[in-house]
């Protein structure tokens, strides 16, 4: 039991809703501008509790400049709850406005499952190919759900 602690000073225990919201303001740090990410574990652990809550498909970028610091996290589609439409032309301008080297994408099922569907895959290919043209790396791609799945630890990239 997690207890929170009231206005006058009383502990009770935490609602649901607090905890999540306590959850999210952490993960906010892990994705704020300048924090470093350095392994594929780390972007799972920043954007996992960024997406993983929500009942619709959404769809997200870190971008991160040439030291992998975070320049900025993005939520940039919202879909329904099998799929979100993606436009590679507004990643692009994301990416080129915030200067960015690398980009890592996120994007949640919300069925819970994380194996990813043959449109992500070849989003993802596409996205990498369209951002490799403006000197923009893609790092990996997340899939989150009941745990979150690196695309490119498990060899889609």
């Amino acid at each position: 039991m997690l207890y929170i602690q009231d206005e006058d000073g009383t502990y009770l225990p935490a609602s649901k809703e607090a905890i999540f919201n306590a959850a999210k303001r952490l993960s906010s740090l892990h994705v704020r501008r300048g924090a470093f990410i350095q392994s594929s574990d780390n972007a799972k652990e920043a954007i996992r509790h960024k997406l993983n809550n929500y009942q619709y498909e959404m769809f997200a970028c870190l971008f991160l400049n040439s030291k992998h610091r975070v320049l900025a996290f993005q939520e940039m589609f919202r879909g329904s709850i099998n799929c979100a439409t993606i436009h590679p032309r507004e990643v692009v301008k994301e990416a080129l406005r915030l200067n960015a080297s690398a980009v890592i994408l996120a994007h949640n099922h919300p069925s819970g499952e994380t194996e990813p569907s043959t449109q992500d895959i070849e989003l993802t290919n596409k996205l990498k190919e369209i951002l490799r043209v403006v000197d923009v790396r893609l790092l990996d791609h997340l899939v989150v759900g009941d745990t979150v799945l690196s695309m490119a630890d498990s060899g889609y990239l």
